[in-house]
């Protein structure tokens, strides 16, 4: 068996969407407009907290696809100045978001045990406020969304190998400045944090076989399997991952943007940021170098990300542990891609008619779950009506 990146062909709908003369699709996939549409026709759940769950029509998986968005795009008019990470998210918000989290992933578990069966793995991206327009997108780009993934293994291993120098993998060869340029430090600054649940792991360990994937992110095994999903102290590790890897991307585009900047403000580690960041050369030398070239190339100085842009996994590998992941987001990765797989959507509605009862089966049970746990309110669609659904203890 060849080991390598794996190119998934997945079926898809022609969208039913009529975007106004004058306008790009990415810029009507970022509307309020467009994400009214996103409710109506693909909703499945929503809450007082504003969290919508969805089915993913231009969807990764035809197994199971799902993904939770913070929709604020009818209180906060301004696409710039919406929640895009969950540290920008209230107590309350977080503590519903990571529930609604565990219930969808152990579902999953619980659906797929075999991890030979089957690939099962969860990633919120974050997509920053200076992303541009133009660039290819989704319409939940500009706000925070958390995306669930499963794919058959068989499907994986039938694909055809993607190629390897394709742009959208992330790893350390390609996208990723950090893990290229800056892998000691990196890895130095997160080792500070307090983790006891989520434990270092060497990346090859936690490689998919059919993939090689994820290659050179810092990776971490969740100590004591699956059921630390439902301790908090888990998220709030989950948390602190992502806490270090934010003012790791602060404090080096801060010095990018201007020579001998201090510690930004808001850092969640001051004393690691000074000692280990501003005071190691090869930090300041790569600063200068991007700095450089920012101000010489403006294709490159376009595809900066002036604020953090990331995606951050938990996945199941071959050996059955859970892994934390984390990586600085390019233009057009995909949460797929951290682990190899490249999804390449073809509109074929004949296909998708064949796999689409399955698919939606599975959404509305795990939908049963959220509701049953007072996570929300089922939202009803043509194609899953209020008589489509089996009544559920608890339901409102």
């Amino acid at each position: 068996m060849t080991v390598g990146p794996r190119e998934i062909i997945t079926p898809r709908r022609k969208i039913p969407l009529k975007i106004p003369e004058g306008m790009s699709a990415v810029e009507f996939f970022n509307s309020a407009a467009n994400l009214e549409h996103l409710a109506k026709e693909n909703g499945l759940l929503v809450n007082e907290e504003g969290f919508l769950l969805y089915r993913k029509l231009l969807g990764h998986s035809t197994e199971f696809d799902t993904s939770i968005m913070l929709d604020t795009s009818r209180k906060i008019l301004d696409p710039l100045g919406r929640p895009v990470r969950r540290d920008q998210l209230t107590r309350q918000q977080k503590n519903v978001w990571s529930r609604m989290t565990q219930i969808i992933f152990e579902y999953m578990l619980e659906r797929y045990p075999d991890p030979a069966q089957a690939l099962i793995l969860c990633g919120e991206a974050s997509l920053d406020a200076t992303w541009p327009l133009n660039k290819p997108g989704v319409p939940s780009i500009r706000m925070i969304h958390n995306h669930f993934i499963v794919f058959p293994t068989a499907m994986i291993a039938n694909a055809r190998l993607a190629d390897a120098s394709d742009p959208n993998l992330t790893d350390s060869g390609h996208n990723s400045l950090f893990l290229q340029h800056l892998s000691e430090v990196y890895r130095r600054f997160l080792e500070v944090l307090d983790l006891r649940i989520l434990k270092p792991v060497a990346t090859d360990a936690a490689r998919l076989t059919l993939t090689g994937y994820p290659q050179g992110l810092p990776s971490w095994e969740v100590s004591g399997g699956f059921e630390q999903l439902g301790n908090p102290r888990f998220w709030d590790e989950y948390d602190l991952i992502l806490k270090g890897f934010l003012d790791f991307y602060r404090t080096f585009f801060s010095q990018v943007s201007t020579r001998g900047a201090g510690i930004p403000e808001g850092v969640y580690f001051p004393q690691q940021v000074e000692n280990i960041l501003l005071f190691n050369n090869r930090f300041a030398q790569v600063a200068r170098d991007v700095r450089d070239r920012v101000k010489a190339d403006p294709r490159f100085a376009n595809d900066i990300r002036w604020r953090p842009a990331y995606k951050q996994i938990l996945y199941r590998d071959d050996q059955n542990r859970l892994i934390v992941t984390i990586s600085q987001n390019s233009v057009g990765n995909a949460i797929t891609e951290l682990l190899g797989i490249v999804v390449r959507r073809e509109e074929d509605e004949a296909a998708y008619d064949r796999i689409e009862p399955g698919l939606v089966s599975r959404l509305l049970e795990v939908r049963e779950r959220l509701i049953a746990a007072d996570l929300g309110a089922p939202i009803h669609t043509p194609l899953w009506p209020e008589s489509a659904t089996r009544p559920v203890a608890g339901a409102h």
